[in-house]
């Protein structure tokens, strides 16, 4: 008899949060309404596109900075070698 009122325990629960999920989900419109005549609105959060998203660019940015900066150190040799050329030093 005990494992009936175990299992029904079970079953009641269940329907509860279904019931509570669906009447949450039913009134989301509605609140979301209230909220924005409010001026409530949360602001949104930002996801994980976002993230992403500014994680590529710093890195782009970062990559830019190196290569301009290896682009420099190559061009200052290369015309350090150029000037050591006209001495005929090899």
């Amino acid at each position: 008899m005990n494992k009936h009122f175990d299992d029904s325990r079970y079953y009641l629960a269940r329907a509860a949060e279904h019931a509570r999920l669906g009447v949450t989900e039913s009134l989301e419109g509605p609140a979301a309404r209230v909220r924005t005549l409010l001026g409530r609105e949360p602001d949104p959060e930002p996801d994980r596109v976002d993230g992403v998203l500014e994680d590529v660019t710093a890195l782009e940015r970062r990559l830019e900075t190196r290569a301009r900066g290896a682009m420099g150190s190559v061009r200052a040799r290369v015309a350090t070698g150029r000037s050591s050329e006209g001495d005929g030093r090899r």
